[in-house]
């Protein structure tokens, strides 16, 4: 039996904790698209709703819906010049507290393996993290 480190397990609890806002938003695939479309498009000035609309073939009211949820998640940011709002991904993206869970997991990951692979040697196990 392979037993994890409760600090870990606990570190990581927060860290989804952390991210819930930002996994929830890229987890739905229009909104995939539309970060897809900001990613491929040019970062100075940004995209236009009509632009964001033309490339994802999503209604002007659906664009807007989810560039919305985008925006309050901290993962796009708007700039206005004028009358014209300007997409793009924010610098300050919280995209960027993904990383702090993947390498939490990853962590996690490796003393699965280091475990698994003690197991192994000793026969004690089937040295899988299960």
């Amino acid at each position: 039996m392979i037993y994890l480190d409760q600090e870990l397990a606990t570190t990581i609890a927060i860290e989804f904790k952390n991210n819930q806002k930002v996994l929830s938003a890229i987890g739905d695939e229009t909104r995939q698209a539309i970060l897809i479309a900001l990613i491929q498009g040019p970062q100075k000035p940004g995209m236009r709703v009509g632009e964001i609309r033309m490339k994802t073939h999503l209604s002007r009211p659906t664009v807007s819906h989810h560039l919305k949820i985008l925006k309050e998640s901290q993962i796009i940011s708007v700039r206005k010049e004028g009358t014209l709002n300007y997409y793009s991904l924010d610098s300050g993206s919280k995209l960027k507290l993904l990383k702090n869970l993947v390498n939490e997991i990853e962590k996690l990951l490796a003393q699965c393996e280091e475990q698994a692979s003690e197991q192994q040697i000793g026969n004690t196990g089937r040295g899988s993290c299960e």
